[in-house]
């Protein structure tokens, strides 16, 4: 059966995605849509480019996710330089790593640029500072005066991964000036609402969305009790409010809700094990729900 999907972002916690994925394969359902946010947009484009579950599981497993981790070299090997190139960079880490990794994966199976694959079948969110907008990956392009059909897949994967101060915000040239674009979770980290936005076309496919955190009524309070608590929670509640909001009135049996709250968004020495329990975790909420799931 054909369902469309949307996948959260959770930086490293999307090793749950995968887990998700291979019980929705296990039941027979096959995507025709998809639409993710951060890590939610790389296993989405996986997905769309026709990469099962068990290929994925390999590529993680043969991959070193500290490779991601690219700073720029520095001239002096000072305890602060790290500092001033975020300073100047806005983030420790490049991100270019990433984007070739995936575009290194999307071209095996035959996928460079949007025009590579069918219209509409996968849209990505990403955060434009710039401008103060959140914006849709493809469909947004021409916005800026960019044609979708020519635009990398890769790279705008990599925009809606781009966690501000961890991985250097990407800079999208338009015929306004340049746009600096960061990741999609800043705006919209669910974006169940994609397949939604037309009130007057009737849904013609079960929508399936996969979310890394709990149910709105498990997810435990914030304690604020300094700054730094407060800026966390500030970061949360910018992150998730708009698309708790939308959840909780109209879509939540749609939506398997998977509780990674005490793994770190950009924990890329995880151990093997912590991987595993993740994707362990992802099949065996997905499986428990698809049974009972009424589309």
């Amino acid at each position: 059966m054909k369902i469309d999907g949307v996948f959260s972002g959770g930086g490293i916690k999307g090793f749950a995605l995968i887990g998700a994925y291979k019980a929705v394969e296990e039941r027979g359902f096959v995507y025709n849509r998809l639409a993710g946010t951060s890590a939610g947009s790389i296993i989405a484009t996986f997905i769309l480019a026709g990469y099962k579950s068990e290929e994925i599981l390999k590529m993680m497993e043969e991959v070193d996710l500290k490779m991601f981790l690219d700073e720029r070299r520095a001239l002096l090997s000072l305890p602060f330089t790290k500092w001033i190139s975020l300073y100047w960079n806005l983030g420790l880490y490049r991100g270019v790593k990433l984007e070739e990794w995936l575009l290194e994966k999307l071209k095996a199976k035959g996928i460079s640029t949007f025009g590579d694959i069918p219209p509409q079948s996968l849209r990505i969110v990403a955060s434009d500072l710039t401008n103060g907008q959140l914006i849709v990956l493809p469909d947004d392009l021409p916005k800026y005066g960019i044609n979708p059909s020519s635009f990398s897949v890769a790279r705008a994967v990599r925009m809606s991964c781009s966690l501000p101060y961890f991985f250097e915000p990407v800079k999208l040239a338009s015929s306004t000036g340049i746009n600096v674009v960061v990741d999609g979770g800043v705006l919209s980290n669910f974006p169940i609402w994609l397949f939604y936005q037309n009130k007057k076309k009737k849904v013609t496919r079960p929508v399936l969305g996969i979310k890394l955190s709990s149910s709105e009524r498990e997810r435990p309070k914030k304690k604020i009790n300094n700054a730094i608590e407060m800026f966390s929670a500030l970061f949360e509640t910018m992150k998730d409010a708009h698309d708790g909001r939308h959840i909780a009135s109209r879509h939540e049996k749609d939506i398997v809700f998977i509780p990674v709250e005490d793994i770190i968004t950009t924990e890329f020495e995880l151990t093997e094990q912590k991987k595993l329990a993740l994707i362990e975790l992802g099949w065996s909420k997905t499986n428990e729900f698809l049974k009972t799931w009424t589309y």
